[in-house]
């Protein structure tokens, strides 16, 4: 463990659950693949875009998509959905900074991947 997991333990616990400590083939498909394509389709190219065409040039698409984004992870634990908010937030502001979910969709795989790559070492 780090020295910031030794000052707060569940930011590790967060960041790397027990499918990222050992993952197996399902978990990189899932991590890799399905979950960045269906909860970027949901939440930026469904919710965002929608909040987005009613209220153009407003905070609340952004705040609400990263909101939401930040809920998807509550089954996980109250300490995932508060680690995911941030990079929710980074999500939000590409899509609205670009309106294209496909590079949403590329930078939570490679989120993704990063934190795989943390965790199983």
């Amino acid at each position: 463990m780090s020295l910031i997991s030794s000052i707060l333990p569940w930011t590790w616990d967060a960041a790397c659950g027990a499918h990222l400590y050992a993952p197996s083939a399902w978990d990189w498909l899932r991590l890799l693949l399905l979950s960045p394509l269906l909860e970027e389709l949901v939440i930026r190219a469904g919710l965002q875009e929608w909040l987005m065409r009613r209220r153009p040039g407003s905070v609340w698409p952004v705040l609400v998509s990263a909101g939401a984004f930040s809920l998807l992870h509550l089954g996980s634990g109250w300490h995932v959905a508060l680690a995911v908010l941030g990079p929710g937030l980074v999500l939000a502001m590409l899509y609205a900074r670009t309106r294209s979910w496909r590079w949403c969709v590329l930078a939570h795989s490679g989120m993704n991947a990063f934190a795989i790559s943390v965790c199983s070492i």
